[in-house]
This record gives C-alpha cells, structure tokens and sequence, in this order.
C-alpha cells in the first residue's frame, strides 16, 4: 500500500495518568521523574498498560496503519532506555546544557555501560498483543544518550557511544524476535551536534544498526515544537544519513517548512514524512496534509514514503492530537487516490 501512515512515537499521555502541566514545565527528563506520574507505585504498572490499551486503540480508530505503544510508559523518549543500563550513577546527577543553553540534570557514566537486562520487550509484546496491524517501537539512539550523560569514565566520548551502541543492539535483536515489525531509533542530537555526530555518532548508530533482522528506522529533528520553537531552515545532519545502515530515516518538514529537495540526498531509503506541525494545535485539513506530501514526492519514490508527524504528539491535547493522526490518514488516502 501506498503512504502506509504511523506515528513518530510518542502519543499524548492521559491528565489521570501524567501531571502534564508538570511535564511541560521542564525540559525531557534525562534522568528518572517518578514525580510525574498521578497513580501510586503499586497500581502504576497497571494504569499505563490501560493507557496504552487506549493509544493503541486511538491511533486504529484514526486509521493509522503502523501502530506504536505511544510511549505511554515513558518519562521522555530516552529515560525509560538509558536509565536502566549499567555503568551509570543515577543518585549523583551530572549537568548538560540543552539545545536552548538551559542546564538539565543527566546521569554521570561511571564504570562500563551494559544492557542488563531487555528493557523494552515487554512493552513491544504488549502493544503486539493488542493489534493485528503492523507495530514499531523506540529506542533512544547510542549518540544522542552519550550527549545526555556527564562520561566520568570513557577516555572519549566516542567509546562511550560505542558501548551504548552495544547495549542497542542486543535491545534492537530481543525486539525483533519479540515481534517487532519496525525499530526506531531516535537521534534527535545529531541535529543538534553535527560535528560530533559526523566524527563518532553516525559510526556508533550503524554499529547499534548492526545484524538487526528487520526494518530499521532513525529519527532525526529539531527538538519537541512545546520546547523549542524556533526553527532553522534546514537540517544540519540529514545528507550524511545516506551512509547509514538504517532502512527508514524519519524527519520533519511541516513546521519547518522544510525545502523537501533535500530529500535527493537520500534516493533508495524509505522516507517517513513529517507532515503535521506540532507547534500548532490547529488540526490540518486532509487536504493541506495531502499537499505536504506531495511536495515531497518530486524527490522521493511514491512507494517510499510513510506518512507521520514530524515528532511526537506528547505534549499535544489529546483531542487535538487525535484530530491531527485523522487527518493525517485521510490525507494520505487522499494522495493515494490519486497515484492509483
């Protein structure tokens, strides 16, 4: 099928179930937040697998083809991953400044990093257990958790990377045989470090890329629209992902108005299109959706293309959020009427 649809990842957690006043009055969370959340420790577990039954059954009802969990269990994309690895001091935080220059507490790498455990196949076999449709889930790139971390370990920070990488991999090979259809991996920071990401991470992502045994996908963006607001017009770090091993590269043009032309750079991956522009909580008509996406196809092969948001819908009111996936959707139904 052409322009199969799905989320970034993330979809909007329920008032009951998150403070989300709290959650957008901070920057995500690198460590843990358990402040966060509404419910008591001992029936946590519980409500955020019945928020999950809900996304799950939102995005159908929205008629989105690819189905995520909607991170529901997660304090931000990359906390609920990177905090369960070992090597790090989770009590003692260090500091890293954000994209915005603003100091956010992170852990401090202390000794070897290791995945002890899988961290995420529990969550893939829930959402794989509660819909027939295809399913994706997330990880946090190794790149982007080595920028959030203070290394008081690792000669460089490249060798950090690289044990993250590890740590991926053995996450990304357990959520295939699992049944995962599609793994994404969200690299958010290469955008924001592109030097760094060319001299180590792009190297560190296709190491974590390595042996996987489905479809691979990597998110790059310009940050949560909420948090930051402003824009460039281009991305940083987005050509230089045609040497990655990934099948699907993830972007947004919706909010940036991005010149899709770039896309050029990318011949033969899959493109997962942002079409949804999250700093704006009016819902786009299906037919302003179908014209982001054929802005793109100039420059991307029709049957390469998935249609989402440009990230994910978190910070969204849910009913504005469920609005957007629709007419995401039908949008799509729209262009792919026309290409059939």
């Amino acid at each position: 099928m052409l322009f199969p649809t799905s989320l970034v990842g993330s979809y909007c957690q329920p008032d009951w179930l998150i403070d989300r006043e709290k959650l957008k009055g901070q920057f995500p969370p690198r460590t843990r937040a358990r402040e966060l959340w509404r419910i008591p420790e001992p029936w946590l577990a519980e409500a955020q697998d019945d928020a999950t039954r809900v996304a799950i059954r939102e995005q159908e009802e929205a008629g989105l083809d690819i189905i995520t969990d909607g991170e529901i269990r997660r304090e931000s994309y990359s906390n609920r991953f990177a905090t369960a690895l070992a090597g790090l001091d989770l009590d003692n935080h260090g500091e890293v400044l954000t994209r915005s220059g603003k100091p956010v507490p992170v852990p401090r790498i202390t000794g070897p990093i290791r995945r002890a455990r899988p961290v995420e196949v529990e969550d893939l076999k829930f959402l794989r257990a509660h819909t027939d449709r295809k399913v994706k889930i997330t990880l946090p790139g190794p790149f982007t958790m080595s920028q959030q971390a203070v290394n008081d370990y690792y000669p460089s920070a490249a060798e950090a990377a690289m044990d993250y990488a590890r740590a991926v991999r053995e996450e990304i090979a357990d959520l295939f045989a699992a049944g995962a259809d599609v793994v994404q991996l969200d690299e958010p920071w290469m955008q924001a470090k592109p030097e760094l990401a060319e001299d180590y991470g792009l190297a560190a992502l296709n190491a974590a890329l390595e042996g996987a045994a489905g479809t691979t996908a990597v998110h790059i963006c310009f940050g949560y629209a909420a948090l930051t607001r402003e824009r460039p017009e281009g991305y940083s770090f987005l050509p230089q992902l045609a040497a990655c091993h990934c099948d699907q590269i993830s972007i947004e043009t919706a909010q940036a108005n991005l010149d899709t032309s770039i896309l050029e750079t990318l011949r033969g991956k899959t493109i997962i299109l942002g079409v949804l522009n999250l700093a704006d909580h009016t819902v786009e008509t299906p037919e302003t959706v179908a014209a982001r996406i054929r802005r793109a196809l100039p420059h991307v092969d029709a049957d390469k293309v998935v249609v989402a948001p440009d990230c994910g819908l978190k910070y969204l009111p849910r009913d504005v959020a469920f609005g957007k996936m629709k007419a995401m959707a039908d949008g799509a139904a729209i262009v792919r009427a026309e290409l059939s």
